[in-house]
Formats: C-alpha cells, structure tokens, sequence
C-alpha cells in the first residue's frame, strides 16, 4: 500500500527545527539580516550543532547520514523561517553539493573541507556558472591541463553563491572544466578548489535584488595548480557529476521554496482575518476565498510532488528502484513548478494587502525578492527543466541535435 506519512523520528525532526528557528530566527532577524547582508556566524553555528548542515554526508565523514526526505523537511522548514531565502541558500548548496563532491572526493578533502563545513567553520558550494552562460554547461570555457601531480587550471566563474562567506570562513568549490575538449561534454573533469588557492582571484560581489543576507560573486583562475588528491571522480566525468549536484540541489530549492510559499499563506491569511472592508473581513469576500483556494491546491500539488520526488531520490541512491534519469525528470518537474508558484503566492497574498504590501513593514516583498532568483535560473533555467521533462516523457530520440 502507498503510505503518505513521515516516519516518528521525521515528524519529531521537523518540529525541532521549527521550533529552534522560531527562536533563533524570527521575521524582525530574517530583515536584520537582508538589511546588513550577513548571516551572523552564531546561527550558522547553531544549524552546526543542530546537524543541519552537510547532513546528507554519512556520520563517518561528519554529516548526519540524512536520507533526502529528512533533508528536504529541513529545506521546508529553513524556507518558511527565512523567506528571504538567503539561509535556505546557505545550507542547501552545501547539503547538495556537498553531498556529491563527498561522493567522489580523496580522504584529503574531507578532513580539509568537509568535516568543518559539517560543523559551520567552513563553506563548501558550487563555482560553475560562467560569464559566457550558465545552463548550457557543455559550452563552459574553463581548462584544465595535466601538469606535474595535478592539473593547471585556467577560467572564470560568476554569479557563485557565498563567496564572501567562504573567503571569510575558509572553504571552497566544486569546479568543473575541459580536460579534453574535443570529446564534448565526456571531456570534462571535476574537482574541488579551495578559494584560497593561489591563482584564484574573486573578482566581485554582485549586489542582488533578494537574498541579500548571503553573498554572490565571481573568481579567476589563472594557471591555478589542483592536485590530483582534490580531483573528483574519473577524468572525463565532470559533466555527469555537475548534472547529479544539479539534481541535488534542485529537490532543496524547490522546497525551500514550498517553506516560503506557506510562510506567505500564512501571513496573507492573518492579515485577511483581522482587516475590514465595506463592513466586514477581507477573509469573508468570495473573491479571496477563491483566490485562497486556488493558491492552496497549487501548494499541495506542488509540496507533494517534492517529497515523492525525495523518496524517488532515497531510492535512486539506496535500492536502485529507479535510474538517474527517472528521478531527473520528477526533479525538472518539482525545480519547474516550485519557484514561480512561490512567487506567484507572493505576489497574489501582497495585492491581499493594498498598500501595505507594499512597504517594507510587510516582510512579504523579501521572500518575493527572494524565490525570483530560483525563477530566474539558479540551480537551472525553466526552460532547461522543459528541455529534461520533454526528453523524458517523448524519448531521447527526439532530442534536438547541435
């Protein structure tokens, strides 16, 4: 029989982190935050302590042993306390990512790396977006050539979350590039960099219109040496490897994403029940009520979508029951739905409120700032998840050729 509940211990892990966020992390803080641009190391330290971040490493290697539906009640959980999504950023490209280069790394990256970010004393993310695109990755221009013991790495990377953080806290990136370009996408090579390596260069801090309280920028690698210790996985397996982070990382922000939205219903509700109008509440017009309703069964759809999705993911990895392109098809899916009916809750429960709604009194305006990013394309355009739910459902064979 299909069975729709979380586990004792899942339900119990939720309202923990509810719980310590409500705490630790209330609205007037998430705006402190966006405010000053930082998320302040005491609560990085506290998600440390609470096993939060890197959890879905095995307990061997520091993380928690999280399977992907513990770790995306903990994405949900952390969108709905911040919803400007700046935090949720913070631990879901280090619970994906993380989760991948721990896959394929040496013993020397995890004791370097790893095992501090699992703590919160070091920052682990993704540096592959490029100044010439993003989601065609195939078409990046960063190189990589054998030198004595290691590679001698040559690029750019923009548009990278937490930079600054990783500068402040130590840490680095898992980067891919061109070992042998004229193989195609099977000719690149990932590893791990650490940003203080010499060579790197961080070039700048974007100044962007949400999720403000955690950094985005760039770095230059020029004739940096990576070591053969900090490659990840076969020569040649770069592509398969950014695809299988991109997979992670998608399940994360789409419920991120989903946390936020029902943040949003929530407060939008609250204020529909207390304001007044022609003699009576918002809540009792049959024109928010329809509007409600429409909102609340996206959201369920949505929601429900993700965490078949995690469990499609647990199964990928622990059984086999489904392959990687079964479970990248369902990803597309719930990374092509959640952010833009995210925002769309946004927007709709902000024209609930008129002119206050407006102002930053309202802390709806961060979490629409916020969850346009994920609409926009970090972690992957719409269209990219269009082009991998069609390839999927009509057939490789239909895939469009260069």
């Amino acid at each position: 029989m299909i069975d729709f509940s979380f586990t004792e211990e899942q339900e119990l892990f939720r309202e923990a982190i509810r719980e310590w966020l409500a705490k630790n992390l209330p609205l007037e803080k998430v705006r402190e935050n966006d405010e000053k641009h930082e998320l302040p190391k005491s609560l990085l330290k506290g998600l440390g302590d609470l096993g939060l971040l890197c959890m879905t490493l095995p307990e061997e290697h520091g993380g928690a042993g999280a399977d992907w539906v513990t770790a995306t009640i903990a994405a949900e959980e952390l969108g709905y306390a911040d919803i400007s999504i700046a935090l949720p950023v913070f631990f879901l490209v280090q619970a994906s990512w993380g989760f991948v280069v721990d896959r394929y790394c040496t013993d020397a990256v995890r004791d370097s790396v790893l095992r501090k970010a699992a703590r919160g004393e070091a920052f682990i993310g993704i540096g592959v977006t490029e100044p010439g695109g993003g989601s065609d990755v195939a078409g990046f221009e960063t190189t990589l050539k054998r030198g004595d013991g290691g590679w001698i790495v040559n690029g750019e990377k923009t548009y990278i979350s937490g930079t600054a953080e990783c500068q402040e806290l130590g840490g680095g990136y898992f980067v891919t590039g061109y070992s042998d370009r004229s193989k195609g996408h099977r000719g690149m090579t990932a590893f791990y960099l650490p940003l203080d390596s010499p060579g790197v260069e961080v070039t700048k801090r974007f100044d962007n219109m949400g999720r403000m309280a955690i950094s985005t920028g760039g770095f230059k690698m020029t004739d940096v040496f990576v070591p053969d210790e900090h490659q990840l996985g076969e020569t040649g397996r770069g592509f398969y490897l950014t695809m299988e982070g991109f997979d992670a990382a998608r399940i994360l922000v789409s419920a991120s994403c989903i946390g936020a939205a029902q943040r949003a219903l929530e407060i939008g509700m609250e204020y529909i029940k207390e304001r007044r109008a022609f003699g009576q509440h918002l809540a009792k017009y049959q024109g928010i009520q329809f509007d409600l309703a429409e909102m609340a069964a996206h959201h369920e759809a949505v929601k429900n979508l993700i965490y078949k999705t995690a469990w499609m993911q647990d199964q990928k990895y622990q059984k086999g029951t489904f392959t990687p392109l079964e479970v990248s098809k369902y990803i597309s899916m719930c990374k092509l739905l959640a952010p833009h009916m995210a925002m769309d809750t946004f927007r709709r429960t902000m024209l609930w409120m008129g002119a206050y709604g407006y102002t930053k009194e309202c802390p709806l305006e961060m979490g629409l700032r916020g969850v346009m990013s994920y609409c926009i394309g970090a972690e992957g355009a719409a269209n990219i998840q269009k082009i991998v739910i069609a390839r999927e459902t009509l057939g490789r064979e239909w895939t469009r050729t260069r």
